[in-house]
């Protein structure tokens, strides 16, 4: 079973760029150009392991998503994808539920890289939940 990615980012080139890239690496991806749409497609994609979040997002933040998913469906594993790059955009997002934070422009090998790495957490997780029931 292919694992399920969430890719949120408004703007199309990019969200594009990444979606093809982790398709190439056997993932399913569900893409979503807003917050408010990323909301509708976790709800309904109960199975989703990872969600790649932008900060800037025309309706919502990407940051309120964050919160909305660790609330709802804490297994799901959380990399901020975004050009905020101080020091406090960074703090906001893992203090929010972020797993990961990566900074634009990124490299997509590393992003390829750290989506790989917090899978293997996730399912780690999962399988010891399971364990423990």
């Amino acid at each position: 079973m292919k694992e399920k990615i969430l890719v949120l980012e408004d703007e199309i080139g990019i969200r594009s760029f990444v979606s093809i890239n982790l398709k190439r690496e056997g993932y399913e991806i569900i893409e979503a150009g807003s917050g408010s749409e990323a909301i509708e497609k976790i709800t309904s994609n109960n199975d989703i392991s990872i969600a790649l979040l932008d900060v800037m997002l025309p309706d919502m933040s990407g940051i309120e998503v964050c919160k909305y998913i660790r609330q709802k469906f804490d297994q799901v594993g959380i990399i901020m994808l975004t050009a905020k790059a101080q020091e406090e955009d960074k703090l906001e997002g893992f203090i929010s539920g972020a797993d990961d934070y990566i900074v634009k422009p990124f490299s997509i090998k590393e992003l390829l890289v750290r989506v790989a790495a917090l899978l293997r957490r996730v399912k780690k997780e999962e399988s010891s939940m399971k364990l423990n029931k």
